[in-house]
């Protein structure tokens, strides 16, 4: 049976072709040009929410450097709304494909979330792959950020047994990785948020009846992934933090919301990572979005499946 994309989003994927002739795609390997292209479209789709930070009056941010492995220091930025302070809170890591995006192209989106719940959020500024990191470097840095806030709790009126982590794409596999570390270093952790997540190196073989639709490409996939393990891509050394779906067990792990797309590449990882998930009962709550593509929320936020999407998001922080 063919797949049919979502109406709204095949409008809105139809208007953007009809602004000009689309750029060729980036040759495998061609981190670099990914990464530009990356950089641009996160741009145009901030673009498409209210303007951070007047779009947002209730929400104030501060900025701050956390110390991660190696010595390296990265920037985390605290998102609150004024007047709320339920005690829970949430670690955000960005999307990317693990070599773009930063804190400041999501302002908008982690605004967002802070504006519509009243939960704070910790955004993670986490070094990039190749240049500035690679193999575990990422999701250690989002462990870092955890580990500051456990730290920074009582100051910031946050109950530890009540912190979050959360991430889309990339910072969805981030955010899965922080949580088997959490696990194994004895770590609380309340929840894992996984937004169309990018699990497992190995998903490189295009699927001919997803090809149409595809907004993130296998050949990205490998670029990505490449980018962040190095020699390590396509071994038995690659580690399991780095890659949530080689993960031995999942025994232990936080509850997990898991969202992707139907017509996504990350489809069959995700899916299959929640039913692992459901099958050491651990609570795993699991959307696929029939007639979504990669990032169609973005792509499309007042769209009936953005919204839903978001309906669907907001219950869960509220919830914690």
């Amino acid at each position: 049976m063919a797949f049919t994309l979502d109406p709204e989003l095949a409008a809105v994927l139809q208007a953007l072709a009809e602004q000009g002739d689309p750029a060729p795609p980036p040759e495998r390997d061609d981190w670099r040009t990914l990464r530009a292209r990356g950089v641009a479209s996160m741009r145009w789709m901030a673009s498409l929410l209210p303007a951070y930070p007047s779009g947002y009056p209730l929400v104030k941010a501060s900025s701050h450097k956390v110390r991660s492995g190696g010595g390296a220091e990265i920037l985390v930025r605290w998102y609150e709304r004024a007047g709320s302070a339920p005690g829970s809170a949430v670690v955000y890591a960005h999307g990317g494909g693990m070599v773009a995006g930063s804190v400041d192209l999501y302002d908008a989106v982690v605004a967002g979330y802070v504006q519509a719940t009243g939960v704070p959020f910790l955004s993670v500024d986490y070094r990039l792959a190749p240049d500035a990191a690679t193999g575990t470097g990422p999701v250690e840095d989002v462990f870092a950020a955890l580990s500051w806030l456990g730290g920074q709790a009582a100051a910031l009126k946050v109950d530890p047994r009540r912190i979050a982590v959360m991430g889309d794409s990339a910072g969805g596999g981030l955010a899965a990785g922080v949580a088997i570390l959490a696990r194994d270093r004895g770590v609380p952790l309340a929840h894992q948020a996984l937004l169309y997540p990018m699990l497992d190196d190995r998903n490189l073989t295009p699927d001919p009846r997803l090809t149409p639709y595809v907004a993130w490409t296998w050949d990205d996939n490998w670029t990505g992934w490449h980018a962040l393990l190095g020699t390590a891509f396509g071994t038995d050394d690659v580690p399991e933090v780095a890659a949530p779906a080689r993960v031995a067990t999942v025994e232990g792990l936080a509850p997990a919301y898991v969202e992707v797309g139907e017509l996504d590449i990350f489809r069959a990882e995700a899916v299959g990572y929640a039913q692992r998930l459901a099958d050491a009962d651990i609570p795993a709550e699991l959307h696929v979005h029939g007639g979504a593509i990669h990032e169609y929320d973005r792509l499309a936020p007042a769209s009936r499946l953005g919204r839903r999407a978001m309906e669907d998001r907001k219950r869960v922080i509220s919830s914690l």
